[in-house]
């Protein structure tokens, strides 16, 4: 018996989601395309599918790729560094809520991910975290598996700053985290600077709807008068709490109900600092936060 469109979209929107946000970088698109793909799946003849997951996954595959490809114009004339759209949740928030929880991929990921081809970034999505094999990729991609092999080997070796242990990353990420809490509270941020490399890089994301820096911020001494500066600045009702982003410790920072930023990090080499200061500003990536 034929499933109903809506058993297939109860059983399988969570996963098409996280894939396509996973692609993307934004959870609004990502809701987006899955929605229309629904919506076009009601409209064609389905009696001769005969694995719908698979299908499914072949079509939100291929319309984010082509969503990429426009995507990457769209970028070209975006106002300052353009980060992705982070997804957060709190503490208290158990990790198997969701598909998208359960199967995280790191923030800095994420955003070394932009560095992949849009068929790069679909082989590496289905391969690291649905666990598909090469044969099956290939199958979606209309490509040979020894072919995505090697397009896989091509993605992991860009990403491999952050293909690293998630234990210490996560924990290291922890540490900055709660250094920024204090330092935010006492407005003194030499302690936190100490634990980002010498050369680290801040990226402010305001995509040109709210003060943000456009160039990316350079160095530890540059990233300290970035931070105090702000701090000097921000109104006195701003809260700064730890949260996870991307189930890894991060920071938001709100007024009441109100997100000004969240921020994420990326470690460097040896796991032991910061390499990456993440500041999304962008209210268009922050709408979707809830606060408890």
């Amino acid at each position: 018996m034929e499933p109903t469109l809506e058993t297939l979209y109860t059983t399988y929107r969570g996963l098409l989601q996280s894939i396509a946000y996973r692609m993307l970088g934004s959870i609004t698109e990502a809701e987006d395309i899955v929605q229309d793909l629904f919506i076009a799946y009601a409209q064609s003849p389905t009696h001769a599918i005969q694995n719908e997951k698979a299908y499914l996954i072949k079509m939100v595959t291929n319309r984010c790729i082509n969503n990429l490809k426009s995507a990457r114009k769209q970028r070209e004339v975006y106002v300052g560094p353009w980060l992705p759209e982070p997804q957060v949740s709190s503490l208290e928030e158990r990790p198997d809520d969701s598909f998208m929880q359960r199967e995280h991929i790191s923030y800095a990921l994420l955003v070394l991910m932009e560095q992949l081809s849009p068929v790069e970034r679909a082989v590496f999505i289905l391969r690291e975290t649905l666990d598909y094999s090469y044969q099956e990729i290939g199958e979606l991609l209309n490509k040979t598996s020894t072919n995505c092999r090697q397009i896989f080997s091509r993605a992991q070796k860009k990403l491999q700053p952050e293909l690293t242990d998630a234990t210490a990353k996560a924990d290291l990420a922890e540490r900055l985290s709660i250094s920024f809490i204090e330092a935010s509270r006492t407005g003194n941020f030499q302690h936190f600077v100490t634990m980002i490399t010498e050369d680290a890089i801040l990226l402010s994301d305001g995509g040109g709807r709210v003060k943000a820096a456009i160039n990316p911020i350079y160095g530890r001494e540059r990233i300290y008068a970035f931070l105090h500066g702000i701090h000097v600045k921000r109104d006195a009702s701003y809260q700064v709490r730890l949260i996870h982003t991307n189930g890894s410790p991060g920071i938001l920072i709100h007024a009441g109900e109100e997100v000004y930023a969240m921020i994420a990090f990326q470690p460097d080499a040896t796991g032991e600092k910061a390499q990456s200061i993440y500041f999304i500003r962008n209210p268009d990536k922050l709408s979707h936060i809830h606060l408890q």
